[in-house]
């Protein structure tokens, strides 16, 4: 079981801290235990409530009806809401709490349902990613335990590699070629899988290396294959103190192509971004970047 802080429940929920205090002493619907110096912790069965109400609030209950409901009914509620609801809010909720609950046929139903609706590059974009954002942050400050976010980022994965492998790509003999890989160390791939997905989705070719892959490693490849694009996403590897000189070693020694960078040692950061280098600061970005690249060959 995981604690969180009042905080946590304000950044997972949208339910800003005030205001949940404020319902502890009206409604009495939640009871936050305490350490032993007086300071409030929460722990899973109050994260689901929070959430629910959340929920049920953005759709038009009065927070007075919520206060009233049993567990059961407001979860039933929540259920109806999320299965004909294509909200994107709503629907992180949803992952939220399967997250939580550790709720594997949940999942699949809500990651099912929105792909049906809007299909699978749209729930990445609006609902997933969103979703991912908000609990790394979480994870890095230790409001969620390792287990949940392995829980659910191997799921996205796997989902992820099913649609890779699933693709018709027509590749024209002048497409553009992409090599996708993590650096040494680095091992947070979903990123890197969806850009995967991305690219080969508007007709280029990709090699893709995956996780931890020596630079030495890297220059083979990219002598075989001589590249139009290097793409990699730094997101705890190389560290603050590091990444300008590995941005400067790969420009160099791939001078010949384009590196595409993305990740959050880079997004935001005051570097100096060599010549044969773009750094691409959202997701719409490199979708753009792709796009606009490859639109003379389609």
């Amino acid at each position: 079981m995981s604690n969180y802080s009042i905080k946590d429940l304000e950044h997972l929920s949208g339910i800003k801290a005030h205001t949940i205090r404020i319902w502890e002493q009206r409604y009495s619907f939640i009871n936050p235990s305490r350490t032993d110096t007086n300071i409030r912790y929460y722990d899973d069965q109050d994260l689901r409530l929070i959430l629910n109400v959340a929920l049920l609030k953005d759709n038009g209950y009065k927070i007075s009806k919520i206060a009233d409901m049993s567990v059961k009914d407001m979860q039933e509620s929540v259920l109806k809401i999320t299965e004909k609801n294509l909200k994107y809010p709503d629907q992180i909720h949803a992952l939220v709490l399967s997250m939580v609950d550790l709720d594997e046929d949940r999942f699949e139903k809500i990651m099912s349902t929105n792909i049906l609706k809007i299909g699978f590059e749209k729930t990445m974009i609006n609902i997933v990613y969103p979703f991912l954002s908000k609990i790394g942050v979480l994870w890095q400050t230790g409001a969620i335990n390792p287990a949940q976010e392995h829980f659910i980022s191997n799921l996205v994965r796997q989902k992820l590699i099913v649609a890779i492998d699933g693709q018709f790509v027509s590749i024209h003999e002048k497409s553009k070629k992409y090599v996708l890989y993590l650096p040494e160390g680095e091992l947070h791939e979903l990123s890197l899988l969806f850009s995967d997905f991305l690219i080969k989705s508007r007709q280029n070719r990709t090699i893709y290396l995956g996780q931890s892959l020596p630079l030495h490693d890297l220059e083979e490849v990219y002598n075989i294959h001589k590249p139009d694009y290097l793409l990699t996403v730094l997101t705890s590897t190389p560290g603050p103190a590091e990444v300008q000189g590995y941005v400067d070693t790969i420009a160099e020694k791939f001078k010949d192509s384009t590196v595409l960078l993305t990740g959050y040692q880079v997004v935001g950061q005051d570097l100096e971004v060599p010549d044969n280098m773009v750094i691409f600061n959202r997701l719409e970005e490199l979708i753009e970047f792709v796009e606009e690249n490859s639109m003379e060959y389609v």
